[in-house]
């Protein structure tokens, strides 16, 4: 995983801390889709509280931080990827403008006791057996069961197309983006 780069703001064009090219351990967003993410979410960017779930790498969280987001919270269960988190946050000295935990999404977000204006989710698409696992639908419940979405806040799932995805009660889906295989859903509250 050579080569993933802050693509905008304050950082732009600087590398990140990353895993050795040929692990399939985590599966970065694309920097296509990254930037259109961060194109559309340019209005929203500045000084907001920012949650990147499944972080993987932080690369996501991290252009939050670069383009302006006051705070970035990282939620991951790998070890491995929260010490390259906290290391491209050391690198960036921007630790004081964020958190990481270690935690497994799939038990609940009750624990998280802040609310964001931003919160985006990139699950794994399979298992280690390349079965679908499908997260999306229920990290959202989640997320909407511990009043983590700010008022009018957005929330951006990445998953596959494959994946059926409907907004939980008290969400709706506002926007869909298409790119290849991967679909970016945006959610809001309801009215």
């Amino acid at each position: 995983m050579a080569g993933i780069r802050i693509i905008g703001g304050e950082a732009r064009g600087r590398p990140l801390i990353t895993f050795k090219e040929g692990d399939l351990s985590v599966r970065p967003i694309l920097a296509r889709v990254k930037k259109s993410l961060f194109d559309i979410l340019a209005p929203k960017l500045a000084g907001s509280r920012f949650l990147d779930l499944y972080a993987g790498t932080g690369s996501v969280g991290i252009e939050a931080l670069s383009r302006g987001a006051a705070r970035a919270v990282f939620v991951e269960s790998s070890p491995r990827s929260l010490e390259l988190v906290k290391k491209n946050l050391a690198m960036l000295h921007w630790e004081p403008r964020a958190a990481v935990h270690r935690a497994d999404i799939s038990s609940g977000l009750s624990w998280l006791r802040e609310q964001f204006d931003i919160i985006f989710m990139g699950p794994p698409y399979k298992d280690a057996q390349k079965r679908p696992l499908a997260l999306t639908g229920t990290t959202l419940q989640f997320i909407r069961d511990a009043h983590l979405l700010a008022p009018g806040g957005v929330i951006i799932g990445q998953h596959h197309d494959k994946e059926a995805v409907t907004a939980p009660e008290g969400l709706v889906m506002s926007r869909r983006e298409k790119y290849g295989d991967t679909f970016l859903s945006f959610f809001t509250q309801a009215s």
